[in-house]
C-alpha cells in the first residue's frame, strides 16, 4: 500500500470542509445522515467540526451495498428508516464512484421531502462515473485508483488506517 492522503490532509479539509458547511446553512441547525459502513469515521471527524461552528448538529445512517471486494455490483441495495421531513439534510458519502450510490440515495430522501438535501463526500472519482451527479461539498478529487483507510474497506479490512492508502 502506499498512502495517498495523509491524516494531517485529512484533518485540514475536514475542518475547511465544516466552515464552508457552517456558512452556508442559514437555520442553525443540520442533520447529518451517513452510508454504513465507509463513512463512519468521516462521519464522526465532520459532525464534531460542525458542532464547533454552534450548529445543532443530529445524525443518522442509513445503509446502501454496492460493492463486492473491488468492484462495483451494479445495483445498489438501500435500507432507509428516517423521518426527514422538513429538516437540513446533509448527505454523507465516504467516496463517490460511479454515482450510483448517492444518486440512488438522493432520490429517495428527496422523495421523503427534506426542507434542504446537500451532499457531501471525502473522495471522488470523477472518472469512474457513470451517472450524472456530483456532491455539493467535495474533500478530494483522486485518479481511479482502489483506496483504502479512514473508513473504506477491502473486503473488512484497513478501515483503521487514519489516512487513505491506495492498494497497488
Amino acid at each position: 500500500m502506499k498512502t495517498l492522503i495523509t491524516e494531517e490532509q485529512i484533518r485540514e479539509k475536514v475542518l475547511n470542509l465544516a466552515e464552508i458547511i457552517a456558512n452556508d446553512n442559514k437555520s442553525g441547525k443540520i442533520h447529518v445522515l451517513f452510508v454504513l459502513k465507509g463513512a463512519f469515521i468521516f462521519c464522526a471527524d465532520v459532525i464534531r467540526a460542525l458542532c464547533s461552528h454552534n450548529l445543532d448538529v443530529t445524525v443518522d445512517y442509513l445503509i446502501a451495498e454496492s460493492y463486492s471486494g473491488k468492484e462495483s455490483a451494479g445495483e445498489v441495495k438501500t435500507y432507509i428508516n428516517i423521518d426527514i421531513k422538513g429538516k437540513e439534510v446533509l448527505l454523507l458519502e465516504d467516496i463517490i464512484d460511479t454515482g450510483r450510490t448517492i444518486k440512488t440515495l438522493k432520490e429517495k430522501l428527496l422523495e421523503m421531502h427534506p426542507e434542504h438535501l446537500k451532499t457531501i463526500c471525502l473522495l471522488d472519482k470523477p472518472s469512474r462515473r457513470i451517472v450524472d451527479i456530483d456532491a455539493d461539498y467535495v474533500g478530494f478529487k483522486i485518479k481511479d485508483k482502489f483506496v483504502v483507510g479512514y473508513g473504506l474497506d477491502y473486503d473488512e479490512k484497513f478501515r483503521y488506517l487514519p489516512y487513505i492508502a491506495e492498494i497497488e
